[in-house]
């Protein structure tokens, strides 16, 4: 496979191996700000069919979902030092031995799921000057719905308010925002922000959901980004609009 030279006035590609959707949706969209395009597999033969049809200049990977495999084939299908594929593992996996056995296996980078935006954006931008010695222009405001949000000062923008977050916050607006319009159960919202081993209060989600209502000055019964489904979960709502009077 020949890898395309890094072009720096396009967007660089980077393949997104993940089967969680949810997660996913948060790289693709975090993404925006390194003025990248994402593709999607969520296996390591979807993954293997976009090298040789999309030709990536880096991969996200979920090394829990066969990563072996897919560097393995990666090496197999002649990727050369000088062609070699940059990639960034995720696992759920923290521990030492983990970690090595992913470098052991190729990867330039790894982190631990759940994982942060602006981390995540960080570690990309790095290994693509590294491996192309360039930077990506970094776009640090980004426009979803009616917000703008600034991931260098965890700042957002509603209206004329300027909102100040904390990195819970921000990592929470980055789920709900990224998956705008689906249902996030609070046991989805639990796993992708603090893991399923995480040992929390019951109300933990439900708390972090009303402190970011209450800086978005959303209220909950005319819910204008935040939406509940009662006994299920919320919904980001990309765009609002008051409703009609009936007369």
């Amino acid at each position: 496979m020949n890898r395309k030279t890094f072009n720096r006035r396009a967007p660089a590609r980077v393949l997104v191996m993940m089967d969680q959707l949810v997660i996913a949706e948060v790289i693709n969209l975090t993404l925006n700000h390194g003025v990248y395009v994402t593709q999607g597999a969520k296996s390591s033969s979807q993954a293997m069919a976009l090298l040789d049809e999309w030709h990536p200049h880096l991969a996200v990977i979920d090394m829990d979902i066969a990563g072996d495999q897919f560097m393995k084939r990666a090496s197999a299908a002649g990727l050369g030092a000088a062609e070699r594929l940059p990639v960034l593992a995720l696992t759920r996996r923290g521990d030492l031995k983990t970690k090595l056995a992913a470098f052991e296996q190729g990867v330039d980078d790894i982190m631990t799921v759940p994982f942060s935006p602006e981390e995540l954006l960080a570690r990309v931008l790095a290994l693509t000057r590294r491996t192309y010695g360039d930077t990506v222009p970094l776009t640090p405001v980004i426009k979803v719905g009616e917000l703008e949000i600034n991931i260098l000062d965890r700042q957002v923008t509603a209206g004329s308010s300027k909102l100040h977050l904390t990195g819970v916050e921000q990592s929470l607006l980055y789920l709900l925002a990224a998956n705008a319009g689906r249902l996030l159960t609070r046991n989805e919202i639990m796993d992708a922000l603090w893991g399923v081993d995480y040992v929390a209060e019951s109300n933990v989600v439900d708390r972090h959901i009303r402190n970011l209502r209450a800086k978005l000055q959303n209220d909950w019964r005319k819910p204008r980004f935040i939406a509940t489904e009662p006994g299920r979960g919320y919904r980001f709502v990309a765009t609002f609009s008051e409703p009609e009077e009936t007369t």
